[in-house]
């Protein structure tokens, strides 16, 4: 009888240790509900401006200031304003002005960034700091002082309306920020990795070809989305070194006329924005992969 009850005992000592452990859900926290309340607040904040255009892109002319939250009297009249040359919105050149114009920027600001950028951050020598500082300076210079002189230069030279007027003036704005930039992120990778390349047999210049630029992966497109995009967005000297022939879409956009005489085009332009948004949010998409796997594959384990 004592087996036989030691038996059972030990028999459902068993069964309770092997039953699946239960699991309860963490409890709510304010703490977690603030931070789902400000992820939310800064949701609306960035895309609201953005939903609004959209809404007001589908909308017809008649109805501009109409306040209704939702998409009411759709109609694709307004994008076949942008795009109507006979109105003289000449969007389709403009937007692959923009596209010429900052992929131009981006790949000279990158390869000469990239240099200036790995010998700050390696070499040491004197007045290192103070090239810095001036390097982020010049990023910091006000484009509205450079219009007038630019101006006067490139017409000096004859290249107002072309596109290295638009060009250069870019390239001196985002090399900065580029070499800035690439500086505090070449300045966090180990030397032990070129020394590591260097041990296998690689020269200086190979293992930083073959080590140290996939490893930058990140930081070169991070940076290159911010060169392009700064490009893509600038007006400023754009309006006055451009054109017909070479405006860019932010020039081009503010020069629009709608379909209706003596009003302003407001969902015409609405839906010009649009479409200017659409290729940069793809370029941060498609580059945002490119930016995750990067870190991923150039991740140092101790």
């Amino acid at each position: 009888m004592a087996s036989t009850t030691a038996g059972a005992t030990g028999a459902a000592t068993r069964s309770s240790s092997d039953a699946v452990p239960v699991y309860s859900k963490p409890a709510v926290t304010w703490a977690g509900v603030r931070k789902y309340i400000g992820i939310a607040v800064i949701a609306i904040f960035c895309l609201g401006p953005f939903y609004w255009m959209v809404v007001m892109a589908f909308r017809e002319v008649g109805y501009t200031f109409d306040n209704t939250l939702y998409p009411t009297h759709v109609t694709l009249d307004n994008f076949r304003a942008a795009f109507s040359t006979q109105l003289g919105n000449h969007f389709g050149r403009a937007l692959a002005n923009s596209f010429f114009i900052g992929l131009c920027t981006t790949v000279i600001a990158i390869l000469f960034g990239i240099f200036a950028a790995y010998a700050l951050a390696r070499l040491q020598f004197r007045g290192k700091f103070v090239i810095l500082g001036i390097i982020l300076g010049a990023s910091m210079f006000p484009g509205v002082a450079l219009l007038s002189p630019l101006f006067q230069l490139f017409t000096n030279i004859g290249w107002q309306g072309t596109y290295q007027a638009l060009i250069l003036p870019d390239i001196s704005f985002a090399l900065p920020l580029t070499i800035y930039t690439l500086t505090a992120f070449f300045a966090e990778m180990p030397w032990e990795l070129e020394e590591a390349a260097t041990v296998d047999g690689c020269s200086p210049g190979q293992a930083f070809r073959k080590v140290i630029l996939p490893l930058a992966a990140p930081g070169l497109f991070t940076t290159a989305i911010l060169a392009f995009i700064a490009s893509w967005n600038e007006y400023l000297l754009a309006s006055e070194l451009s054109s017909e022939r070479t405006q860019p879409v932010t020039v081009a956009i503010a020069n629009f006329t709608g379909s209706v005489p003596h009003e302003e085009p407001y969902t015409t332009v609405m839906a010009a924005g649009t479409i200017v948004t659409i290729p940069l949010i793809i370029l941060v998409l498609v580059l945002q992969r490119r930016i995750v796997a990067g870190l991923t594959a150039g991740g140092v384990k101790g």
